[in-house]
């Protein structure tokens, strides 16, 4: 008869079950990015109305003047007007929300009192609705007026380093305070060219604005990087030759000026030379400052597919959720904001707003594809994020 095993290896094969299930788990959370390991807690922002999150609103400007400051802008998740130009939130309030930061505030709100409760560890929004990369005084030069707001890109740096002592007070403490940083610049650039194609001057001169604009774009970048900001997201611009507004005010009668999804081809090339410039723009940057991490953010390709294939992402087209009538829904006569014009009753089945800007619906979706670094380049580091308010589109 064969003998039993001793007791004292029994406890030794025991021994060393454990161990291995021990490295086994060590192994397999090792792979599981830690919630607290994020690191960026604050962001600053600079831009136009795709990213102001207040500031026209909170200036001193009266703030029911401006179109997003009134009534049915913010209806779908605030329930009031907040100076967003949409009906519910943008691309930095989802940023903001995956990083757990909150809300990123406005520099007019700060500045004036109006926002009590900000915490300088959060980051600032500096970003303007009608903000142009490049001062008025260039348009102005060129015979274009009215242009909606001075408060540039130039502008907007210069009320940052003003604001500055309020966040640091020395090279070595703002080093060490944007190290947690994200700077996000832009988009911008887009209403230098709006205002002009507005008054029909042709695509050769708007094309002349280009290198202008990026240059523009560039100063400020490397005046941040100076003062000490080491993760910059630029985007570029979107399918202009989609939007409503433009579509309404180049409406065609032949078929070859539009693509397969009914934008307007020669739009969207322009848009693509564009940010074809800026990315070579970004990339030469990044070469010179190589201490600094510099991403372009493809709003483009991030946005294309909602227009070209709508009802796989729940889209009804190209018409505005909230206009004045014709065929998109953007009437030239009033705007959304203005008194007799409604909003669709369900602005999570439209692409657009406004005609100009884009609903909630569709910002959340662009940003999950953002945030996942599927149009960053270089890839943005997603290990970080929380990733809860995509959870629905997890499938697309």
């Amino acid at each position: 008869m064969a003998s039993s095993p001793s007791s004292s290896s029994l406890w030794t094969l025991q021994q060393e079950k454990t161990v291995v299930l021990t490295l086994y788990i060590v192994a397999f959370l090792s792979f599981i990015p830690s919630s607290t390991g994020c690191p960026y807690t604050s962001i600053f922002s600079f831009g136009d109305s795709l990213a102001d999150t207040g500031n026209l609103f909170f200036s001193f400007q009266p703030p029911r003047r401006h179109h997003c400051s009134r009534p049915p802008y913010g209806k779908t998740y605030f329930g009031h007007p907040t100076g967003r130009c949409s009906d519910g939130r943008l691309i930095i309030d989802f940023i903001a929300e995956s990083l757990s930061i909150p809300s990123v505030k406005p520099y007019e709100g700060i500045k004036n009192g109006r926002v009590r409760n900000w915490n300088k560890e959060e980051g600032v929004n500096f970003a303007v609705a009608g903000a142009t990369a490049l001062n008025v005084s260039f348009f102005e030069e060129r015979g274009i007026y009215a242009v909606s707001t001075n408060d540039s890109l130039r502008v907007q740096l210069g009320w940052f380093k003003e604001f500055l002592p309020s966040i640091c007070n020395s090279s070595s403490s703002c080093k060490k305070a944007f190290e947690k940083s994200l700077f996000l610049v832009g988009e911008i650039g887009g209403n230098d060219f709006n205002r002009p194609f507005a008054l029909r001057r042709t695509l050769a001169e708007i094309k002349t604005y280009v290198p202008h604009v990026i240059n523009a774009i560039s100063s400020t970048i490397e005046d941040l990087i100076d003062l000490g900001a080491q993760m910059l997201i630029v985007p570029g611009n979107f399918p202009i030759g989609c939007n409503a507004f433009y579509l309404t005010m180049y409406e065609s009668n032949h078929k070859n000026d539009y693509d397969e999804a009914g934008c307007l081809d020669w739009l969207n090339k322009f848009a693509e030379y564009y940010n074809h410039r800026l990315q070579a723009e970004l990339n030469r940057l990044q070469q010179l400052h190589p201490h600094a991490n510099i991403i372009y953010a493809d709003y483009y390709n991030a946005a294309l597919p909602l227009y070209h294939s709508p009802t796989k992402f729940g889209f009804t087209g190209l018409k505005a959720c909230c206009g004045a009538g014709g065929a998109y829904n953007c009437g030239a006569s009033k705007r959304c904001g203005s008194e007799g014009v409604k909003a669709c009753d369900d602005p999570s089945k439209y692409i657009s707003w406004d005609g100009v800007h884009l609903t909630e619906a569709a910002y959340r979706l662009i940003s999950r594809y953002l945030l996942k670094g599927s149009y960053t380049a270089p890839k943005f580091d997603d290990l970080c994020l929380k990733n809860k308010a995509f959870e629905s589109f997890n499938s697309l």
